[in-house]
This record gives structure tokens, C-alpha cells and sequence, in this order.
């Protein structure tokens, strides 16, 4: 959304009650006059002049008019569906006639029926409130949510849900998202969160990039050592440590077709050996959501990079 810049206005007959400055800026988009010079808000009005979804056409930009929420892939109808108010009031705000009152009803019963008289648009709602929920949850942005919403429709016009669950076929689409646009998120965690069983998601992640065609990048292990050195607070002597260890072991064979997860979390391990922090295999595999025993089994191999 573009924001048009505040608007220096000098005011003469106005000075700041803090600093005594005449100094006044106007924001267009919050409606507010601040002080230059303190940052103090001289005037709050509650509504915004400016509007609240814009229109990228050049007329309407020009013309800075008011319009709805833009369309999204995540929601069942884009966006573009209608809904008749309950109101019974007319645009003008006036009341309905009893002799219009069924026919509104009749309408509003109709277009009602009509939004879910299909098995796709249900399928859609459902599906799209679980990854409403896997969204608030794992706090995603959401140009995440546009790409995951658009792997369900396409694995849903191919047929691909058809004797499988919702919820599973949701998980694999979200963790295509994530390994597409290289977010650091597991399998196992999605899933748990959408209260999924995680091999059952694995096999519908399959079934989707094998009918989808997806090229999905490699994994990068440094993507997943940020993420568990936070959760485990170790250092940032230790933390960079376990970087310059991990291109070391990207580069030797050993660390082929390992867990890139699991292969982050035995290197940090070893970092914090290797630096003297005090923290146990433990507390490191659950920050990086792995067993103890895949920990120590990535850190023999560790062990025989840096012995």
C-alpha cells in the first residue's frame, strides 16, 4: 500500500503546549497533527482521510476513492462473493415495504444457497479455516498463505483430495509453501498444529509434488540454527561458531542426505562444546524439536569433522 508522505504545515496561530514550537506537521493518513520538533500529537481526529484498501487503477488512485479488501486465494469465493443484509433497510437507509419484505428474503435465501450448493466451495470453507488456524498458530505472513492456498486448489481441481483427509492435504500444502519460499518450518510441526497425523501429511506431501510438479529448493541448514540457538539462548560467540562449523560440513559428503534440521542441531551441540557453554543434549533437542537419540547419532558424525 503506497503512503502518501505528511504534509509539512505551518500553523500561526498554534504553538505546542511542550515545546512551544510552531513547527506543526499534518499526516494525510492518520489524520493527526504532530509536533516537528517533540513528536507530540496536537490533533487526533478518529477517522483517517486516508483509504482503507486502494484500488491500483490509475483513475482511483488519482481519485484516492474507498473500495473493498482486495481478492485472496484463501478465501473459498476470492473475495468476490455478495451478502444481503439482514437489516432490512434499503441503501438509502430506509425501510422495506412489507410487500418487498418476501421477496428480499427470497433473495437473501438464494444467494445463501447458492455459496455452498457445491461440494468444491465446502471443501474450500473447511479447508481454508484450518489454514486459517495454522496461520494465527504459527504466526505466517501471508504471502505464505496465498501460496499454500493456491497448492490445495490446484491438488483439489486435480482430484488429489478425493478419499484423503483435509486436514493432511492443508499440512503438505502449507510445508511445500514453507520449502518453497525457504521458511524454516518441519513437517512435524505443522501438522501438530493442525492436530494431524504427521506421516499420513508426509505421504499427501509426496502424493502433492509428484502430481503437482513442484521443484522445491534444498533445505539449508543454517536456516534452522538460527531458530534453535534462539530457543536453546545460547551465545552469540557460540552461535557463530556453529556457522563457520556448519559450511565446513556442508561441504564434506557426510552430510548428504542427512536432516538438515537434526544435522543444525547436533552442530550447535557441538559449538557449545567446543566454547564451553553449559547446556545439555537435552535442552539443545528440544529447542530444535528432535530426539536425544538423532542427536547424538548427527553428532558422531559432527565428530569426525571436528574431533
Amino acid at each position: 500500500m503506497k503512503q502518501e508522505p505528511a504534509v509539512p504545515l505551518r500553523v500561526s496561530n498554534e504553538v505546542c503546549g511542550l515545546c512551544d514550537s510552531r513547527a506543526l506537521i499534518f499526516d494525510a493518513e492518520t489524520s493527526e497533527t504532530v509536533c516537528s520538533s517533540c513528536g507530540m500529537v496536537i490533533h487526533d481526529n478518529n477517522e483517517s482521510l486516508g483509504p482503507e484498501w486502494r484500488i491500483y487503477s490509475g483513475d482511483d488512485i488519482e481519485s484516492k476513492s474507498r473500495t473493498g479488501m482486495p481478492t485472496s486465494l484463501a478465501f473459498h469465493d476470492m473475495g468476490l462473493s455478495t451478502f444481503i443484509s439482514y437489516s432490512n433497510v434499503d441503501a438509502n437507509g430506509a425501510a422495506i415495504s412489507p410487500e418487498q419484505m418476501s421477496k428480499v428474503q427470497r433473495m437473501r435465501r438464494w444467494n445463501k444457497i447458492s455459496s455452498n450448493n457445491r461440494s468444491y466451495h465446502r471443501n474450500l470453507k473447511n479447508a481454508f479455516a484450518i489454514l486459517s488456524t495454522i496461520k494465527d498458530k504459527l504466526s505466517l505472513n501471508d504471502a505464505l498463505i496465498e501460496k499454500s492456498a493456491y497448492n490445495y486448489r490446484k491438488a483439489l481441481d486435480r482430484r488429489i483430495i478425493k478419499g484423503r483427509s483435509i486436514r493432511a492435504l492443508v499440512v503438505a500444502s502449507v510445508y511445500a509453501a514453507c520449502r518453497e519460499l525457504n521458511i524454516p518450518r518441519t513437517l512435524d510441526e505443522i501438522a501438530e498444529t493442525a492436530n494431524t497425523d504427521s506421516i499420513f501429511a508426509g505421504k499427501c506431501y509426496r502424493l502433492l509434488v509428484r502430481h503437482l510438479k513442484l521443484h522445491l529448493p534444498v533445505i539449508d541448514s543454517n536456516v534452522y540454527l538460527a531458530k534453535i540457538a534462539n530457543k536453546a539462548k545460547v551465545s552469540e560467540k557460540t552461535y557463530r561458531r556453529a556457522l563457520e562449523m556448519l559450511t565446513t560440513i556442508k561441504e564434506n559428503p557426510i552430510s548428504h542426505g542427512k536432516d538438515p534440521n537434526a544435522l543444525a542441531v547436533a552442530v550447535l551441540y557441538a559449538a557449545c562444546l567446543k566454547e564451553s557453554e553449559k547446556v545439555s543434549q537435552a535442552q539443545i533437542a528440544v529447542a530444535g524439536d528432535t530426539s536425544i537419540v538423532t542427536l547424538r547419532k548427527r553428532f558422531q558424525d559432527v565428530k569426525k569433522i571436528f574431533p
